[in-house]
């Protein structure tokens, strides 16, 4: 299938052709057509699945067939992210995808100055990229008026519910029009998700793509038995062994991460870590010295990472084993990406063997274990 088949507008494929996208993912085949007919929906899909263009592309074009010009552009779609790099990307991605098209975005978010932000709220904007608490703190200034909303997008809403903002969630679905269309997304469906969906959708579509249990089939798994003491070792010993340029990590906590940064860099080997802890400036910055290879390591919690989109990552390394099995998924699903080849190592301690048992179970796959290595 082609983008052309799906019944897109002329300038919106020029702009995927200049993007260099010729073929929709699956979640894009399913989701596009959907959206464009107006309906819910209720999207369980990971990063990484392309779902951002499966939402965005069709509302570009819906607002773009509807326009009116007459007098101050009003917020029509409200696209509400969990963090600021998720919602940096997806304007980015609205602004590549509405290339050809007249229409204005902005995007909003916590953690610096509001000033810039709200000089383009004020020109008047289609489309509003925004994470919760920007978003409410600007509305109760007076900025953002939503009562003209026609399409509301809750990307990563399983996330929401880990960093605590289904209560801001919940107090902007009181500021918008109950008569819309809603477009609901999460890569795991947990019980109070469900019952969220409930409350927001209308006879919604159902789109799942990628069942979680389904990790990339290029990407080689290996498994690595160490004490908790030695794994700094064994971390360098690899590092250095296997002359890898660019790596992203992975601990179970912001403490983790943060120590796993300083033994990295007394080895002179260029680190930076993101985790809750960290300003959004230094995350941000993190991320794009990571993304232009100043940096060769990023070190990652499961919190910070989901959402961040990384080409050409070639390793991933689960310094600690997490707790749940999904997230392990998730985790090395940031290599092997569109069609690449990729490699997984998770270093485990006697203690994390139970996790490493229930991520098998749910892989379906027993990960290869390295037998002989030095620090075993």
């Amino acid at each position: 299938m082609t983008f052309k088949e799906l019944d897109l507008l002329e300038p919106i494929l020029k702009a995927l052709e200049i993007k260099g996208y010729s073929t929709p993912t699956p979640i894009q085949q399913q989701a596009i057509p959907i959206i464009l007919s107006g309906s819910d929906i209720m999207g369980c899909a990971q990063t990484g699945t392309g779902k951002t263009a499966a939402f965005a592309i069709p509302i570009l074009q819906n607002l773009y067939k509807t326009q009116k010009n007459e007098g101050r552009r009003k917020i029509r779609s409200l696209i509400l992210t969990p963090t600021r790099e998720l919602a940096i990307q997806i304007e980015e991605n609205i602004k590549d995808y509405g290339s050809q098209l007249n229409l204005r975005h902005a995007v909003i978010f916590g953690g610096v100055n509001q000033t810039n932000q709200i000089n383009r709220l004020k020109s008047g904007i289609d489309i509003l990229v925004a994470t919760p608490g920007r978003l409410l703190d600007l509305q109760q200034q007076g900025y953002i008026d939503l009562r003209s909303l026609e399409v509301f997008v809750l990307d990563e809403a399983d996330r929401m519910l880990d960093m605590g903002f289904i209560h801001d969630v919940k107090k902007v679905l009181k500021l918008i029009p109950a008569k819309r269309q809603t477009l609901f997304f999460s890569a795991t469906m947990p019980k109070e998700i469900k019952t969220l969906a409930s409350t927001m959708l209308t006879n919604p579509k159902q789109v799942v793509v990628t069942p979680v249990s389904s990790t990339a089939e290029k990407i080689e798994q290996e498994l690595f038995h160490v004490v908790t003491a030695k794994k700094k070792d064994l971390l360098l010993h690899i590092l250095g062994e296997k002359a890898i340029n660019f790596v992203l990590i992975f601990t179970r906590t912001k403490h983790g991460a943060d120590r796993v940064v300083k033994i990295l860099s007394r080895a002179n080997i260029k680190a930076a870590a993101i985790h809750g802890n960290k300003s959004q400036n230094a995350r941000q910055n993190a991320l794009n010295n990571f993304k232009n290879r100043t940096i060769q390591v990023l070190v990652a919690t499961d919190i910070a990472a989901r959402g961040i989109d990384i080409d050409e990552l070639e390793l991933v390394i689960n310094y600690d084993i997490p707790n749940i099995p999904e997230t392990y998924v998730h985790r090395i699903g940031r290599t092997g990406r569109a069609g690449a080849s990729g490699k997984a190592l998770s270093f485990c301690d006697v203690e994390e063997h139970p996790y490493i048992r229930g991520i098998e179970k749910l892989i379906g796959l027993r990960i290869k274990e390295v037998k002989n290595h030095p620090f075993g």
